[in-house]
């Protein structure tokens, strides 16, 4: 069995290329602490599964699973947040490892995707049943409420401070959260952070210009930071 190793801390990477070595019959075909990398690696070159971490600089583990070819690799979520569970098997995750990982979970992770490999499941169809069980909408603090939003009428988001300012099509919701934490809810194959600013709708671009993108007739700028990954979801979304 064939694996890859994509996380950006590196006593986590060297962690799990040890523990790699230590179990018979799984190769390591590669690790990196960038997840562009990563992510060029496993497009040309096949593994069965994919050890990944969620919380990574400029594409998180979740929106660099969207992007992987299907039907993909097994996925095995590695984090320390174990705020992110509920939301790695709506991607049909093999497994989640919460940080530190000791060595028997991860073998544990290793024989639980042996026999998913063994059974052969197909992938696509549990995704998208994944998809079609998945939230349509996020509910936020506004005034002294708790507001639902729905994800199809977004059309982008501003970072004011210590607010968020959420345009909509039918008007804007002011909310005390951070980016952090709508990001965690958001379909991150729908949605992608272009700015330290702004949060945007992919399919609500309307175009793209000199680094910078329009939604609603307003032009928002695409940061230094953001650029490959806003470039690479775009590709992925068939809009480049």
């Amino acid at each position: 069995m064939t694996c890859a190793i994509l996380d950006d801390e590196p006593l986590a990477l060297e962690l799990l290329a040890d523990y790699c070595a230590q179990v018979p019959g799984l190769e390591l075909k590669g690790q990196f602490d960038d997840a562009l990398a990563g992510l060029a690696f496993l497009q040309d070159n096949p593994v069965d599964v994919v050890f990944l971490d969620i919380h990574m600089p400029r594409l998180t583990g979740l929106q660099l699973a969207q992007l992987l070819p299907q039907p993909g690799p097994r996925i095995v979520f590695t984090t320390a947040y174990d705020q992110y569970a509920v939301r790695s098997y709506d991607l049909n995750a093999a497994d989640y490892l919460l940080k530190p990982i000791a060595f028997e979970r991860f073998v544990q992770a290793v024989q639980k995707v042996r026999q998913q490999l063994a059974t052969s499941v197909p992938a696509a169809p549990a995704l998208a049943e994944a998809a079609a069980a998945a939230p349509d909408a996020m509910f936020v603090k506004n005034d002294h409420r708790l507001q639902r939003v729905a994800f199809d009428d977004i059309l982008y988001i501003e970072g004011m401070k210590e607010y968020l300012m959420i345009y909509t099509t039918t008007g804007k919701v002011l909310t005390l959260q951070s980016f952090r934490r709508v990001e965690e809810v958001l379909p991150p194959e729908r949605f992608a952070r272009i700015h330290k600013s702004f949060l945007v709708a992919l399919n609500r671009i309307e175009h793209i210009e000199r680094g910078k993108v329009q939604i609603a007739g307003r032009l928002l700028p695409i940061g230094d930071t953001y650029r490959d990954t806003v470039t690479a979801m775009l590709r992925a979304s068939n809009m480049l």
